[in-house]
């Protein structure tokens, strides 16, 4: 035993080596561990936890250690007495060993995680605690949550323990939305890119959850997005975590918090545990925030602010660089339109994309130019899809490889597609004779509308066409029985696996016979 070492250490790290300590009762109590699980178990940094192997006496099983066990009574003078603070709602969890089974399997089976978006998975732990953690401290019963961002999948845990409150997520992720909606908990999913806004459907929310990029920037972007989709009376719980290292880090975030004017209800320290994010000890804290008077102007102006870089990772990182220069070859003859970052000088109405996926564009686009940003690949559907014109052609970063396998099944009803180098070109085909195939350009076509508002009138002239009558409130109820999820939602927002299904929804709402 290297006791000098050990006492050095502790006594560097002064009143905070609690968590060294707790790392040193795990080493201590028999059991093999790796060194990811002594970082979650110990909420403690792999800096940290790396140093305190450094001098302890290990004996090593695989990638597996432990102090020797005739060791283990040298350290006990340096093991913390008390036990940490309390989780709220540990003493639950053992009643709900069932759902913990089935949110295993599902955080399992979830699609995996993508660095560029800063995907980390919590534990299924973390989220059923979650779920109890919002039934301890809120009455559920007719309660609504919002979920920014759940590749976790807290969205379902909720659903689990409590079936009765109704939970929406948006997400930018076409797999994890597609995820969500194939387990029928009743989850319903929206598509957003946060920095270019939040659907106008996911309003009046009395709670909200979110675990965002670990930036001021994408910390401050996801708040202000879950405060836009609350009640004034509701609240945001938010997890977030750092190094014990790096506490700048941790002074900009809050501030970040600050300037939305949020008062802090509650802090629970390391409540979330994490798959990864080792660099600050696989865990994570959960903040209870309560709206002020002052919050809803804070998050107007700072919004747009926000909407820019917010990631630790890829090409939307908060070191990345920015403009894209102008496409080789491109003539301005050839557009009526541009959408997105471009030269100024280039002499053509212009419209941001924000606003291109907002509101439909009421001047001439009948032959619109996209720039897509490297990062927003993820935009790709919905800014074809926002436009209204015969001819768009949008410039990504780098030539798109899922064309084929994303874009066609979604977009070829309304456009024939092709891929030329980085450039996607969408020329709008002429409405079908065909029954099914009218009404699916017709919904597609008028993407910023409320699917159901439109799929509606066409299931009425539909009917007509074949003599019969039909009312609204009977084809809105066929709408509901073959897409239940269609309601509140636009195409824009719908995620891809729901548009792909489209064609079968709306055949199933032509076969039903009225109620």
């Amino acid at each position: 035993m290297d006791r000098d070492g050990v006492n050095a250490l502790l006594t560097e790290a002064g009143a905070d080596s609690r968590r060294l300590r707790h790392a040193l009762m795990l080493l201590c109590d028999g059991q093999w561990w790796t060194l990811a699980e002594l970082v979650r178990r110990s909420a403690t940094s792999r800096r940290g936890v790396e140093a305190l192997l450094r001098v302890v006496e290990l004996e090593r099983r695989g990638e597996t250690m432990r102090v020797p066990m005739a060791h283990t009574p040298d350290y006990q003078e340096f093991f913390a007495v008390a036990p940490p603070p309390a989780d709220p709602v540990e003493h639950l969890v053992p009643h709900y060993a069932g759902v913990l089974a089935r949110l295993e399997e599902l955080v399992a089976g979830a699609p995996r995680a993508r660095a560029e978006l800063d995907h980390v998975s919590a534990t299924p732990e973390t989220v059923l605690r979650r779920a109890l953690l919002l039934g301890a401290r809120f009455w559920l019963p007719g309660a609504r949550l919002l979920c920014v961002g759940d590749h976790d999948l807290t969205s379902l845990a909720v659903k689990l323990v409590h079936p009765e409150v109704e939970v929406s997520v948006v997400d930018i992720d076409d797999r994890v939305l597609g995820y969500l909606d194939d387990q029928g908990l009743g989850v319903r999913t929206h598509w957003a890119d946060l920095r270019l806004g939040l659907p106008a459907s996911v309003r009046e929310h009395d709670l909200a959850l979110t675990d965002p990029p670990y930036t001021p920037e994408g910390v401050g972007l996801f708040v202000a997005r879950a405060v836009e989709g609350l009640r004034d009376d509701g609240r945001v719980l938010l997890a977030y975590g750092a190094s014990e290292r790096t506490p700048m880090l941790a002074l900009k975030v809050q501030n970040s918090l600050s300037d939305l004017n949020l008062a802090y209800e509650a802090m629970y320290p390391d409540f979330n545990r994490y798959f990864g994010a080792e660099a600050i000890g696989s865990a994570a804290d959960l903040y209870i925030l309560r709206p002020t008077t002052k919050t809803r102007p804070a998050v107007a102006a700072r919004a747009e602010r926000y909407a820019t870089a917010i990631y630790t990772h890829g090409p939307q990182s908060i070191e990345s660089a920015s403009a894209a220069p102008l496409p080789a070859g491109f003539d301005p003859a050839d557009w009526d339109l541009l959408v997105g970052d471009w030269p100024k000088e280039i002499g053509l109405p212009r419209v941001q994309l924000a606003t291109w996926l907002a509101k439909p564009y009421l001047g001439n686009q009948d032959r619109v130019a996209i720039a897509v940003p490297a990062g927003l690949e993820a935009t790709l559907p919905r800014l074809i899809l926002a436009s209204h014109g015969s001819k768009v052609r949008a410039w990504l970063a780098a030539p798109p490889a899922e064309l084929p396998a994303v874009l066609s099944p979604v977009l070829g009803p309304l456009f024939s597609l092709r891929a030329d180098g980085p450039a996607v070109e969408a020329v709008r085909l002429a409405r079908p004779a065909e029954e099914t195939a009218a009404i699916v350009w017709r919904l597609l076509d008028k993407a910023h509308a409320k699917l159901v508002n439109t799929w509606r009138e066409a299931l009425i002239t539909a009917h007509r066409q074949r003599g019969a009558e039909l009312t609204k409130n009977q084809a809105r109820a066929l709408i509901t029985a073959a897409a239940p999820w269609a309601d509140g939602l636009t195409a824009l927002e719908a995620p891809l696996d729901r548009l792909a299904a489209l064609p079968q929804a709306v055949r199933a709402s032509l076969d039903l016979p009225p109620s």
